[in-house]
């Protein structure tokens, strides 16, 4: 359900503070003037970078414990360490987490990652939060995904300059669950006997009055830190500025905090380095509303991808590298690890897989030989990656399609193979009076592979005109009625890139 808006306070839908319609023209601003100078709290720990010494790398979560003596229980792997070996760690509020997760002595951990359902799909930004919880799971916790039916209605500002567009009912129910069923793929389909649960924040929110939250949460927070929050002070300064509606988002992620740690017992969440603050000000109302101590509830952050020119990592020329299958076919996703570059795969392997660091360094090595083949790493990272999100069978297809659109390869071409590689690269209709009995040259300026006859030619002389993943040697060939598959239509490659699906109208 949608916000309703124009709602008496004691209307019993999610509260009206999270109106747009009554509270997006109210500028922040304009509300409390220029943000408070505040000293951070002293149990907030940065974690240092410790990349030159590697420790734990011949640790492997996937088992099941280590025996510690007949009688003690047996310890769980150290899944703090290993983030931050991995370069999965950015920043924790309490270096207790680090002996608590291994303790023997502690129950597992109950570790929670937001998702805002603004799209069907995740996508690579959101892979890292799935990946630091699955690293939870296999070292003995329990994984908690959950979904902002309600926050979604809002909008996170971090690291957003304009205010996000507000999402009808049918697309935000349409968007949970699409995303309900990437996260239980994942966190489920990769070992069933892994412990994970979902949940929708709207289940807790739907029934919050305004007088409600104000009571519970508002008198709890203290406005000079919420406008301190880096997010905050950057939408200040800009000329948009902030609406109250978005400055709110803030104590909704910190409640969620609260109910989950108060009703569900979960003492951690994790998230991306821009949400710090969201996870602070939850650690916060823990301690203020259930009057906790500062151990009791964690928060850990993990750096955003980056390449190693300070882009992010997670764009491609047709845009976001969706997660879903529907919006991007497992060929392409696997085809975007494939293309990382050389100064870049060592580090996404480390941070995107589940490979031993062990056998990391053995690849790291090899590509510093003279006889290494070339994307051998590319090729393991878009493997490892391709079959954590997609699974054996999308590894397959992805691994199939690539195969066959390989020119010069031994696949053979059917119709139905071509169909689905047809979703990821161009395609063009001809009639097969322009296709059968044309010579090679004339269909590939029909189809649009070529600008122009002697470029065509001088590729052909090349030997880079493949028709149906077989080289043409000669550019008086004509296409014949035995060249196109199955009566339906061919593949044309020049060189290894270009590419373009014939279908016979």
């Amino acid at each position: 359900m949608a916000y309703a808006t124009g709602m008496t306070l004691a209307s019993k839908t999610i509260f009206p503070l999270c109106s747009r319609t009554f509270l997006t023209p109210l500028r922040v601003a304009s509300l409390f003037g220029f943000p408070e100078k505040t000293s951070s709290s002293t149990f907030f720990t940065r974690v240092q970078d410790t990349s030159t010494t590697r420790l734990f790398s011949s640790v492997k979560c996937s088992t099941s414990s280590l025996e510690t003596g007949e009688n003690q229980p047996a310890s769980r792997p150290n899944v703090v360490d290993i983030l931050q070996e991995r370069g999965l760690l950015e920043s924790i509020t309490s270096e207790n987490l680090r002996s608590t997760c291994s303790d023997p002595n502690v129950a597992p951990l109950k570790v929670y990652c937001g998702f805002d359902p603004t799209a069907e799909s995740l996508h690579l930004g959101n892979l890292l939060g799935i990946i630091v919880l699955s690293w939870f799971q296999r070292c003995g916790h329990q994984a908690v995904g959950l979904i902002g039916g309600a926050t979604g209605r809002v909008g996170d500002p971090s690291g957003k300059s304009l205010e996000r567009p507000e999402l009808d009912a049918a697309t935000l129910e349409k968007n949970i669950a699409g995303i309900k069923k990437i996260i239980v793929k994942i966190l489920g389909g990769n070992n069933a006997a892994r412990s994970y649960v979902i949940f929708n924040n709207y289940d807790w929110w739907k029934d919050m009055t305004m007088l409600d939250f104000l009571k519970k949460v508002g008198r709890f927070a203290r406005v000079g830190p919420m406008l301190a929050k880096e997010s905050v002070k950057t939408r200040l300064e800009s000329e948009q500025g902030m609406s109250y509606t978005e400055l709110s988002y803030q104590l909704l992620q910190g409640y969620d905090f609260v109910h989950l740690f108060d009703k569900e017992g979960v003492n951690v969440q994790i998230g991306g380095s821009d949400q710090w603050g969201n996870i602070t000000a939850g650690t916060d109302l823990i301690r203020k509303i259930l009057q906790k101590t500062e151990e009791a509830a964690y928060g850990l952050t993990f750096p955003l991808l980056l390449k190693s020119d300070g882009t992010k990592f997670g764009k491609s020329e047709d845009g976001a590298i969706w997660l879903s299958p529907s919006m991007l076919s497992p060929y392409k996703f696997y085809q975007y690890f494939f293309s990382v570059p050389d100064v870049d795969v060592i580090r996404f392997l480390k941070r995107l897989t589940f490979l031993s660091l062990d056998e990391i360094k053995v690849l790291e090595d090899e590509m510093k030989k003279p006889g290494y083949v070339p994307n051998t790493a590319q090729m393991k990272l878009a493997e490892e990656v391709t079959r954590f999100v997609h699974g054996e069978e999308g590894l397959k297809e992805a691994m199939k399609a690539t195969e066959a659109l390989r020119p010069g390869a031994e696949t053979k071409l059917d119709w139905n193979l071509i169909e689905r590689i047809a979703e990821d690269i161009p395609t063009c209709s001809l009639p097969v009076d322009r296709v059968s009995g044309v010579s090679i040259v004339d269909v590939s300026i029909s189809a649009g592979l070529f600008e122009s006859k002697s470029a065509a030619r001088r590729m052909l002389k090349q030997g880079g005109v493949y028709m149906n993943n077989e080289r043409v040697d000669d550019e008086n060939k004509r296409v014949e009625e035995d060249d196109i598959v199955e009566g339906k239509g061919l593949v044309l490659s020049s060189g290894k890139k270009n590419k373009v699906v014939i279908r016979i109208s």
